[in-house]
């Protein structure tokens, strides 16, 4: 743990000023708030931007396979610059999870995936945990996949569908054109990662590992991990623009942020921000070094992150009182991304209790 460097370099600074410097260009918020209103166009431009463009989609992959030769650090900085943005982009599902998986096989789906020529998502619900129950899609003699999958983040975008598969030896996964499976999008709490359900019928799909759970749960565990970072950005979005907005807002003759209760609650936001920062910079260290506290340090930071993320939302829209609750103020799009992370690869509640069974904590009696 000693080895462990948890301080950023300059490598990562130049990421996230390229990285914020497109969003602030590309991701504004009224573009982004279109989405609740079902138009989805600024998707595949900002995504081609992110993914091709600046060669994003392929940091986790290896330069002899095709991507950059960076690692989860690198990602976790995009990731808290996307939170920043509640950019409404594959990343998290494809650059991440789907790429993960694909690591583990021999498959040329990964140098597309590096190459932001295609886009993958693994076909499991947002809420499963990295150590909870795989959802059973059934596979005949011949390949032929069967069986329905709700609620299933990054399909929508997808071109590739990664399909975990219940077979008499375990878990197997097969890759899909998601052309051939039918799709069904659902109304989504956060619209910026629309939620799918996914229905295969006798759909042919290729094999890509014959042993595929250990695959699958790495992949849910370096999402889990890396979505903390997310929850940073957003929480640090929050914060920052009330902060800001607390220093012009008078009351009484009085600048607002003057006021020593909000000063006492901005403070100890802050802490907690700082605190949820350093938790994800941790899992994404372990993450990307191969540390055995890996595990440890993803479900500590989901554990916290995903609550703070939240709070600090809450936090945003009570201080920005009546604006904060309109539709035209951009702190709603925080709100319902931080409140869709919550549950992604797990809750908070679920990852405390794993975490009591990774440190040998005593059942209460």
């Amino acid at each position: 743990m000693s080895d462990l460097n948890l301080l950023p370099i300059d490598v990562e600074d130049d990421l996230r000023s390229t990285v914020r410097d497109l969003l602030a260009d590309r991701c504004d918020p009224v573009t982004v708030t279109a989405m609740y209103d079902g138009d989805r166009s600024v998707v595949p431009g900002l995504w081609k931007a992110l993914a091709a463009d600046l060669g994003l989609a392929g940091l986790l992959v290896p330069e002899d396979r095709g991507g950059a030769g960076a690692s989860a650090v690198e990602a976790a900085a995009v990731l808290e610059e996307l939170g920043c943005a509640a950019a409404p982009v594959p990343f998290l599902t494809s650059a991440v999870v789907a790429t993960t998986l694909l690591l583990d096989t021999d498959s040329d789906l990964l140098a597309s995936l590096a190459a932001g020529e295609r886009t993958a998502a693994l076909v499991v619900p947002l809420s499963v945990a990295p150590h909870g129950a795989l959802p059973a899609v059934r596979a005949d003699a011949d390949g032929r996949l069967t069986g329905t999958v709700t609620s299933v983040a990054g399909a929508v975008e997808a071109d590739v569908l990664l399909v975990p598969t219940s077979t008499g030896d375990g878990i197997a996964v097969y890759a899909v054109a998601t052309a051939d499976a039918r799709l069904a999008s659902v109304v989504s709490l956060d619209m910026t990662r629309q939620l799918a359900d996914v229905t295969l019928d006798g759909v042919l799909g290729k094999l890509l590992l014959a042993d595929g759970e250990p695959a699958v749960r790495r992949a849910l565990a370096a999402g889990a991990a890396l979505l903390a970072s997310e929850q940073v950005g957003v929480a640090q979005w929050c914060l920052q623009t009330t902060v800001d907005y607390l220093k012009e807002r008078r009351q009484f003759g009085r600048v607002v942020g003057g006021f020593q209760a909000l000063k006492h609650r901005l403070a100890d936001l802050f802490a907690d921000v700082e605190s949820a920062g350093a938790a994800a910079r941790y899992a994404a260290v372990t993450l990307a070094a191969g540390d055995p506290d890996a595990e440890i340090a993803a479900t500590v930071a989901q554990a916290f992150c995903s609550d703070l993320a939240v709070k600090a939302a809450e936090e945003a829209i009570q201080l920005h009182a009546g604006i904060g609750m309109t539709w035209e103020h951009p702190l709603h799009l925080y709100l319902k991304r931080a409140k869709a992370d919550q549950i992604a690869f797990g809750t908070g509640g679920d990852h405390r209790a794993r975490l009591a069974h990774l440190v040998e904590l005593p059942e209460p009696r």
